[in-house]
């Protein structure tokens, strides 16, 4: 049994992906992180400079929900930043035997390497084409959910996409002749998993939607041209993109966990009548 201020690593991953999960620090030394940079997905990664009693006490400020920290194996280095974190009232567990926990199971690692940019507070930075439809906002939603919480999008004029990306140091996506877009028959989120090296399941009947959707492709799954209705419906509904992108996750939010959990589950009418007439 995980001692009360621990989480298993079953329990975590079922929380990563969807709106509760909770916000996610590593503080693996050095040491341990060079030797496996990959993270535990949505994990912020710590350095040695923000596990000092003071940077966590600044630190703690700008928490906004419940905290869990990731060290190597689940000892003093996580338990002991979740007990400062607690002590300030953040509610606060830490990965029962660590990342080595999470790996001996089998679970998804996302790798960091790809990212090259970052504001002055640690935040990944994206820029694309204004008017979002398909992609550009299923790719937010998976760095959001998956590698960067903290990320930020800026949408554009597509002719001021590269131009905005050098002056504020952001990466551009979803554009010709960038790394993160289309390859191929591959859409940008495809490219994403891949790059990140997000093997999941769910995710990947997710990008088969998300292919069909943006490509025109109707054909490669059933629940494309669903995704497709409701996009241009949230295109015409939105004027702002952020707008639109806060609504846009909540949708892919629906189809991930759809993805997940309730692929075999269908409904028919009329349903529980009495007594089991027909």
């Amino acid at each position: 049994m995980p001692a009360p201020d621990a989480i298993p690593a079953d329990k975590l991953a079922k929380l990563i992906g969807t709106p509760r999960c909770p916000i996610l620090l590593d503080v693996r030394a050095e040491a341990a992180r060079a030797a496996e940079p990959r993270l535990v997905p949505a994990a912020r990664p710590l350095s040695e400079a923000e596990i000092t009693s003071d940077a966590l006490a600044r630190l703690t400020a700008r928490l906004d929900g419940p905290v869990v920290v990731i060290c190597a194996e689940g000892h003093r280095r996580s338990q002991g930043v979740a007990a400062v974190l607690r002590s300030a009232r953040i509610p606060a567990e830490y990965l029962e035997g660590g990342q080595a926990a999470w790996v001996a199971a089998g679970l998804p690692l996302v790798d960091p390497g790809k990212l090259s940019a970052r504001d002055a507070d640690g935040r990944t930075v994206w820029v694309t084409r204004s008017r979002p439809k398909i992609d550009r906002i299923a790719c937010p939603w998976l760095i959001r959910r998956f590698v960067d919480p903290r990320a930020t999008f800026l949408y554009v004029a597509p002719a001021e996409v590269v131009g905005v990306a050098e002056l504020f140091g952001a990466m551009p996506y979803d554009i010709e002749k960038v790394f993160w877009s289309h390859r191929g028959e591959l859409c940008t989120f495809d490219t994403m998993l891949a790059e990140f090296g997000l093997s999941i399941p769910a995710l990947d009947r997710l990008a088969s939607i998300v292919r069909g959707a943006d490509t025109a492709r109707l054909d490669l799954a059933p629940e494309a041209a669903g995704l497709l209705a409701a996009s241009l419906g949230l295109s015409r509904m939105y004027a702002d993109d952020l707008e639109q992108l806060d609504a846009g996750m909540a949708l892919y939010d629906a189809f991930y966990r759809w993805a997940r959990d309730a692929t075999d589950e269908t409904h028919n009418w009329p349903t529980n009548r009495p007594g089991g007439v027909r």
